[in-house]
């Protein structure tokens, strides 16, 4: 897909503008996906640990839905488009597809830490393309929202590393 820019005075090179839209509106899918897989996990938690594990999975939605608004917000301020829809979302998203069979706890914490792992993965590659296309802004972004994943994922893996 072909990105057309709106006029900005941002002066980072118009070909790698695009090419960071593009980037972040493909880490956007992703990071939608996330969120609505972390709600999926939220709602239909069963099982002993429900309320630790039901708070926890609203936290990592949390998390994700705070990196659409960022990462939606930064392809804006490049000039681009956010291409923010569920649709598109479904249509773009890396993530696997969540399992709706899963019930008990073991089940969603094994389901969302692999998504959140692989939006973690996702983010470092963009900290690379970001740092090579000369954008130091968009690359720290990436950054942070590493951190993020990774500190979620710390906190969902606990729940499988208990031997």
């Amino acid at each position: 897909m072909k990105t057309t820019l709106h006029k900005t005075k941002n002066d980072l090179p118009e070909k790698a503008r695009a090419q960071l839209v593009e980037l972040l509106n493909s880490r956007l899918a992703t990071a939608i996906d996330l969120h609505y897989q972390a709600k999926q996990a939220h709602w239909n938690v069963k099982g002993p640990q429900f309320i630790a594990l039901h708070e926890l999975f609203d936290k990592v939605a949390g998390m994700a839905e705070g990196a659409v608004d960022e990462i939606a917000e930064r392809a804006v301020q490049l000039g681009g488009v956010a291409r923010g829809t569920v649709r598109v979302a479904a249509k773009e998203s890396s993530l696997g597809e969540y399992p709706l069979g899963a019930t008990n706890g073991t089940e969603h914490v094994e389901a969302l830490s692999t998504a959140i792992a692989a939006f973690g993965t996702q983010l470092r590659g963009a900290i690379t393309i970001a740092d090579e296309l000369g954008d130091a802004g968009t690359a720290d972004l990436f950054t942070s929202l590493s951190q993020d994943a990774d500190k979620q994922l710390w906190f969902v893996e606990a729940h499988l590393q208990t031997k």
